[in-house]
Formats: C-alpha cells, structure tokens, sequence
C-alpha cells in the first residue's frame, strides 16, 4: 500500500475553479473520506490522483513518487465509480477477471482463479461467478464493482460514491463490509462522498470540501465536536445542527464576540413551563415527529425555529409551552468561523 499526498493541487475548468490549493495527507492503511455537496470537487480530487486529469497547479504523490509523469496504468490506483460500470455479456468471473487479463499483468489462468475466488468469497459473491452481470441485483452488482478494484491489490483504492445508488438496507450492509475489507487488507482508500452516515462511521479521517477547498480535516469526532465554522458544522449531525441568532437565547452564556449558537441536539435542554424550571427561554411545540426510541421535537423561540431530540415518554402535544436551555453549545462569529468559549 502507499501514502498519497497532494501538495498545494489547483484545477480549472475553465471559468470554473473545481479544486483550490487543497494540501492533503492519506496515510498508508488510512481510510480518509472526502465529504461535501454536489460541486465541492470531490470527483475531481480522486481523478488528479488516478491521472484522469492534470492539475494546473500543486503535485501529486503517490507512494513518495511524483505522478506528474505517470500515466493512470502507471499510477496503481484501482477506481470505483458511482455507477457498476459492469461488462454485461460477461459473468461475473470475467467481469472480476477483466483487470487481471491485461496485457501488462501477465498473470498466469491459475493466479487469475485463485485472485477472483479469494474477492468473490470476501464479498459474499462467490455462488454467483458464473451469473450474467445482467443477472444480478443491484447490491450484487455493486459487489462485483469493488471486487474488480479489490483483486488487482492496487497501491490505493479510490472511491467515488459507490453506495449512492444502492436502498438504505443495502448502503448500510456494503458499509460494514467496506470497513472490514479495509482492516483486513490495510488497504490506502480515499472515499468521497455527500452523505454525513457513510462518513463518520467509515472514516479514520474526514475532510470537509467547499466550492474547491479542503476547510477541515480531523477525525470524525472532531470534525462533529469542534467544527472550524458554520459550514462543516452543518455537514455532520441528525437532525442537523441548530444555527440560531445568539439574541434568541438571551440570558445564557454566552460569549460577548458571538454572533450565531450552534445547537446541536445533546447541547439543547428542555423542560416544561410552570415545573419551577430555572430555563429562561421560553418555547413552543409546533411539531412532534415520532420515531419509536426517540422524538424530533420542532420548537418556536418567538420567530426562530430549533429541532432536538427528546425521550418519547416524554408526553408532549403541539402548542405545550416549554422552557429551553443550552449545554456546552457551539458559538461563532459574524463571519462564521468558530468562537471557543
């Protein structure tokens, strides 16, 4: 495996500046997810790393080596794409064999079984090698798509959204096994993608993308705990982080320089109005989503709006009046980068 790094890497399209001055690290054995919305430059970042483009500007290592002059066949990067990309009047053997049967590998038949057997039995795919692509669910297919990246023991693995297309019921299984395999294999991957789930519990290290720039890169604990500003703190959380004016919340503490409370569900306390509660911020329900083990409750602070969670033996009805309180909440500036209390 190897290590990637990208030093100060810019790429135009154009007008449009897709990456900026992005300085990234992935360690050997590191599982590192690129997170952000749709034109944040995620794709384009993995495809300066596999070669499919050129940076104007900056370098891109891989495993101490200088890829500027290496074609994509040259770089050892294995890519998997959002769509299954299969070859569909193929099995899925040859579909798993495909990359192992080109000319500059020159792999004996023998090596060749053995490599597609081993990936087929991690995937839990293996009763299907002689099936038709075309014969496959989706989740099936979404295997074999990883399976090829997987036998060819590349240098480094790059993902781009490969359960995006794939129900909740599946993300959620392909999730755990992608964590597995990477374990077992102390494999480098670099994972993009625009779901806050996928994430934090895959990730050793996530790094925050907007319009083009790395803002911030830490664990997921501290990407969640000690967001750099408003931006990443709203790209992780369930339901998402409460950004409210620091007047909604008069008589807390709260820092003088403050512009705007971050509160996410576990900074936020509530009790009812008239039970003696020493919360001074007064509250109305205006919505209970129930959800089983927990409920979201849609609260009023005069014109502001929050969301939090709260007990369901908690018995609450819209339009109850409640007192509110905050508990080791964010707080941030007027130009959005974080104030530390």
């Amino acid at each position: 495996m190897a290590e990637i790094r990208l030093e100060s890497v810019t790429k135009h399209f154009g007008d449009v500046t897709a990456v900026e001055g992005i300085d990234l690290t992935v360690h050997d054995g590191e599982f590192v997810v690129l997170l952000g919305p749709t034109g944040a430059g995620k794709t384009t970042t993995l495809r300066l790393i596999a070669g499919l483009e050129k940076p104007d500007a900056g370098r891109v290592h891989i495993g101490g080596r200088d890829a500027a002059q290496l074609s994509p066949a040259e770089r050892n990067v294995a890519f998997v794409f959002q769509q299954y990309s299969l070859y569909p009047h193929l099995s899925v053997f040859d579909n798993l064999a495909f990359p192992l049967r080109a000319p500059v590998r020159k792999q004996s038949q023998e090596e060749i079984t053995r490599a597609v057997e081993r990936v087929a039995k991690l995937l839990r795919i293996d009763h299907k090698l002689q099936n038709r692509a075309t014969r496959l669910s989706g989740g099936e297919m979404q295997r074999v798509a990883i399976g090829r990246a997987l036998v060819r023991s590349p240098s480094v693995y790059l993902m781009d959204e490969p359960l995006s297309s794939l129900d909740a019921k599946l993300r959620a299984e392909l999730r755990l096994e992608l964590q597995h395999i990477q374990r077992d294999l102390g494999a480098t991957m670099l994972y993009v993608t625009h779901d806050q789930i996928e994430a934090m519990t895959m990730a050793t290290r996530i790094g925050v993308l907007d319009q083009g720039r790395l803002v911030q890169i830490g664990t997921p604990r501290e990407i969640y705990e000690s967001p750099r500003n408003t931006y990443v703190a709203t790209r992780l959380g369930m339901p998402s982080i409460n950004l409210l004016p620091a007047q909604a919340f008069a008589g807390q503490a709260i820092p003088g320089d403050a512009v705007t409370v971050g509160a996410r569900t576990e900074h936020v306390v509530v009790d009812r109005e008239g039970n003696g509660s020493a919360l001074k911020v007064a509250a109305r329900v205006e919505w209970i989503e129930h959800l089983g083990d927990q409920n979201h409750l849609h609260l009023a602070l005069g014109e502001h709006k929050l969301v939090t969670l709260v007990d369901p033996d908690m018995n609450l009805a819209v339009g109850d009046e409640l007192r509110v309180g905050l508990r080791a909440a964010l707080f941030f500036g007027a130009d959005g980068e974080r104030i530390v209390a």
